[in-house]
């Protein structure tokens, strides 16, 4: 069986167990507002036309800088 760590995941993408959990927070909290908005968007369709789309396209491009940071910090300390 694997040993649980709170800090072997956080580790491979470059941040602390505080900056994840703070960042996985962050990222939980705005899926689940652009969820509540995709909700109300289907039933008035005219509300949120964009808010669910945006809120995807962002919090991707953000994971995706984080890892290529990450590499980048990673290979430097080689």
């Amino acid at each position: 069986m694997t040993r649980l760590s709170f800090t072997e995941h956080p580790e491979t993408v470059g941040e602390t167990y505080g900056e994840h959990l703070h960042t996985a927070s962050d990222f939980g909290f705005r899926l689940v507002l652009a969820g509540l908005a995709c909700l109300v968007h289907g039933v008035l369709p005219f509300l949120f036309v964009t808010t669910g789309s945006k809120t995807i396209a962002e919090l991707h491009d953000r994971m995706v800088i984080n890892r290529r940071r990450a590499a980048t910090l990673s290979a430097s300390a080689r």
